[in-house]
């Protein structure tokens, strides 16, 4: 029995891949807990110009634990050039897509491949995401993407969902958490994992795509390609969120550029020239939600984020003091 339990073990070599530029002090939380993790074999993590204590700190790391591969770019090359560089270097067989602000207790990875086994090929799992306060965040599990279930979760219109199913939010956060995996059109790249064989068999992300909308385009082509994609609620992490030093601009501008791209991508047919005219209305739709996050509409939000970060900070400089007073006394 312990022969079989290690080949199947091997089988399921988990790989995770996190892509950093200017994380924060989120970042070691984040590795820290994958390096923690019994059933992640292999962190790759990705180096996109972090400022020069972050990569020295991250070098030392490296070196001191063989779990740890790092890959430095030199530049921030995006999201999805990030995770294809690290799926090359990984040894696993199954890749494990984990934002560096997210932090991943020992076992759902483990859960993440083990409910893979039971599913098509190319298949996507992802984890249940939930915030600081452990509330699930919007994003883990979502219906399709469309220029209208764009519209309507961008302009809150899917609060007039009670009056009529045209206006259900393709986010569903706020509806009931199943008990075990539920098939689903998205999940989200911050927690995703996949078999290797299905990855390479979709060519990994489309580096068109910088920031944003590539894990939604990456589930898609999952799905044409007779793949499942499935919510694994019995996985779940906690998601810091927002803790890179980019703007709101910046970010808002990459998840418009990420839409036109996805649009214009998937669009053919009569439907190719209503989708190159509505285009230009969703991309502004998205900066005018910058514009007010800039304003101070987020500002809630933001605030809880600053704590959230703060009482982290607190954490890991008495979890040093600890180790401090340990060392000293031995």
């Amino acid at each position: 029995m312990r022969g079989q339990a290690e080949t199947d073990r091997a089988r399921r070599r988990i790989s995770a891949i996190m892509v950093s530029w200017r994380t924060g002090p989120v970042l070691w939380a984040a590795i820290e807990a994958v390096l923690e993790a019994a059933d992640i074999d292999e962190l790759v993590l990705v180096n996109h110009d972090n400022p020069p204590e972050t990569r020295a700190r991250l070098r030392l790391m490296a070196e001191a634990h063989e779990k740890m591969v790092l890959v430095e770019t030199g530049a921030n090359l995006g999201f999805s050039k990030g995770c294809n560089r690290g799926a090359a270097l990984a040894g696993g067989t199954h890749l494990l897509f984990l934002n560096p602000d997210a932090v991943i207790p020992s076992g759902a990875a483990a859960r993440l491949a083990e409910t893979g086994r039971a599913l098509k090929e190319p298949w996507i799992a992802g984890a249940r995401i939930l915030d600081v306060d452990g509330e699930e965040q919007r994003g883990g599990r979502r219906g399709a993407l469309t220029l209208w279930t764009a519209f309507v979760s961008m302009t809150g219109l899917s609060r007039l969902a009670a009056l009529s199913t045209l206006f259900r939010d393709m986010h569903c956060e706020n509806e009931p958490c199943p008990d075990a995996m539920i098939e689903v059109a998205t999940v989200s790249g911050a927690a995703m994992l996949m078999s290797r064989g299905g990855f390479e068999r979709l060519g990994g992300f489309d580096e068109g795509y910088f920031l944003h909308v590539e894990d939604v385009d990456m589930c898609r082509r999952a799905r044409e390609a007779g793949g499942e994609v499935v919510f694994e609620p019995r996985a779940q992490l906690v998601h810091y969120g927002a803790t890179s030093r980019a703007g709101v601009f910046a970010v808002e501008r990459h998840k418009a550029m990420g839409l036109t791209r996805y649009f214009r991508k998937f669009s053919s047919g009569a439907g190719r020239l209503v989708m190159w005219m509505a285009v230009p209305a969703v991309f502004g739709a998205v900066m005018l939600r910058a514009a007010l996050l800039k304003a101070g509409f987020g500002i809630g939000l933001v605030a809880r984020r600053r704590q959230a970060l703060r009482r982290l900070r607190r954490r890991q400089a008495a979890a040093k003091a600890a180790g401090a007073a340990r060392q000293a006394s031995r």
